[in-house]
């Protein structure tokens, strides 16, 4: 703050020196001119839709971020004089930027090679580019105003839109180099189309919101909606994008497999509608959320809310849906193509075998990945995608480990001559069942045990009605028999890596079928 003669003195509160109004008005005049200008050219013809081009928008994001920071740096979005202006400022900054990616995503489109997805994804960019250039040229005009009330007026000659018009020639130069010689381009390729099947099962977040009806937009946020959500998934998005260009582009495997570029492409649109999503979520949460925003856009607000929510939703996060499960699809069949076949012998779940819980955990990770992969059990072929089949296995498991287990009596407890009450034959059938539980042959799920009547009535001594009572405490849940039973699963090795990490933390249970938590590695089943 300045006293008569111009010269500046402390804020009496805080200490820090202060700039006067008019000083301060006069910097922004002059080093903000240009963006000023633009708006001026912008918005001459009144407030309409806006031919948002990508040099255009460019242009915008440029100057909107420099005066943005010279706002910051005085501290405009704490002074009540000059907060709106910053708002506004952030706000064109914002959709400039949304402006600039949706019209790349218009100009690159078919060189994407999209799989088909139910909507017109272009004509659906188009629709949202002029949106955003409509509520490009209302924050203009916002912001114009804003500085004319605050005595910062331009006068000069300005630039038109037509100064930005991006017409460009049809086609593209020659591809003519050579390719690069890498060593790991095959190794790679499965490594990024696992990880897109590994991020296509972590984006529930988009199937979810690309579901939500227009009345529960705003009940998404913070949960699961959020810009720190959706600009995590877009970083991932563009790392996975990153690394093919690094590993994969220009490469013989690149070339002789025009899928490969259909996949990155995929990635590409992804991450450009997550950044897309990721703006409109930051200007949702930081301006005109009721429990988060400033209330500085509340009070005047500029841009239509119920339009933001549906670029958000019904564009961004529901295209990105779509793309998501066209290359989920992909890279099933690349990595069926690029499938190394091998096999795995892990042991039969110690719980029950393969009931529920274990043969859905199995299953889902072959469906993960696409491939085909079977389980190879005396014999006997099982499809390890299915947990019903899996399940079928069971009946000849709980014959093997019956087979082994009348063994197992025989040596505990030998027949003897002459024939023994019912009361004998059952304190002999306790008697067997509880050593071989010491020994730790049986696992009791149920103490004291629900035997059967008809102990001793059954034809056939103490062997006989031993496993016939197993059988049933067995069927029954009372108790399970251990043995060192094993599988073999044959298949692609990616799915029978994760099918041995599975197998090593006991199938997702331990001894007595309670649930453990799969590791990381396995992150995909948790959901």
């Amino acid at each position: 703050m300045n006293d008569s003669s111009g010269r500046d003195f402390p804020d009496a509160e805080t200490g820090e020196r202060l700039i006067d109004d008019q000083q301060f008005r006069e910097l922004i005049r002059a080093r903000c001119r240009p963006l000023l200008e633009l708006v001026r050219g912008l918005t001459a013809g009144g407030v309409g839709e806006l031919a948002l081009t990508r040099l255009l928008s460019g242009r915008l994001l440029l100057e909107s971020s420099q005066m943005e920071e010279l706002l910051d740096e005085y501290g405009a979005s704490q002074n009540r004089r000059w907060s709106r202006l910053r708002a506004l400022v952030a706000a064109l900054r914002n959709f400039a930027r949304i402006g600039r990616t949706l019209a790349h995503v218009q100009r690159r489109l078919p060189t994407y090679r999209l799989l088909a997805v139910d909507a017109d994804f272009h004509a659906a960019t188009g629709e949202r580019l002029c949106l955003v250039g409509s509520v490009v040229s209302a924050v203009a005009t916002s912001l114009l105003e804003e500085a004319r009330l605050l005595g910062v007026a331009i006068a000069d000659i300005v630039p038109t839109p037509e100064d930005f018009a991006e017409q460009l020639p049809p086609g593209r130069l020659a591809r003519n180099r050579d390719d690069r010689i890498t060593t790991d381009a095959s190794i790679t390729v499965t490594y990024l189309a696992t990880e897109f099947l590994n991020l296509a099962a972590e984006s529930e977040l988009l199937r979810t919101s690309a579901r939500v009806p227009p009345q529960d937009y705003a009940h998404c946020f913070p949960d699961p909606v959020s810009e720190e959500r959706l600009r995590q998934l877009s970083f991932r998005f563009h790392n996975l994008q990153s690394l093919y260009d690094t590993h994969v582009s220009r490469t013989w495997v690149e070339t002789s497999d025009p899928e490969l570029s259909i996949l990155r492409g995929h990635a590409s649109v992804i991450y450009h509608l997550l950044k897309i999503a990721t703006d409109l979520a930051h200007y949702y949460e930081r301006h005109v959320s009721p429990q988060t925003g400033d209330g500085l856009l509340c009070e005047r607000p500029v841009v239509d809310t119920d339009a933001i929510m549906a670029t958000l939703f019904a564009y961004a996060m529901a295209f990105s849906s779509d793309v998501l499960d066209g290359g989920q699809r992909l890279s099933q069949h690349i990595l069926r193509r690029y499938a190394e076949p091998g096999r795995l012998e892990v042991p039969v779940p110690s719980y029950r075998g393969f009931h529920v819980r274990p043969s859905n955990l199995v299953a889902r990770i072959v469906a993960h990945y696409g491939s085909e992969v079977q389980m190879d059990l005396d014999g006997k072929l099982f499809d390890a995608g299915s947990p019903l089949d899996l399940f079928r296995a069971n009946e000849t498991i709980n014959a093997r480990k019956r087979r082994w287990l009348a063994a197992e009596i025989a040596r505990v407890h030998p027949d003897q001559d002459g024939v023994l009450e019912p009361s004998a034959i059952a304190a002999a059938v306790l008697a067997i069942v509880h050593r071989l539980s010491g020994e730790g042959k049986v696992i009791l799920y149920r103490q004291p045990l629900e035997i059967s009547d008809e102990i001793g009535r059954r034809e056939g001594g103490v062997l006989e009605n031993t496993v016939a009572e197993i059988a049933r405490l067995q069927a029954t849940g009372q108790l399970d028999i251990r043995t060192d039973l094993t599988v073999t699963f044959i298949g692609d090795k990616r799915v029978l890596a994760d099918v041995d990490v599975l197998a090593r933390v006991g199938y997702g249970e331990d001894g007595f079928g309670n649930n453990v938590v799969l590791p990381k590695e396995l992150s995909y089943l948790r959901r």
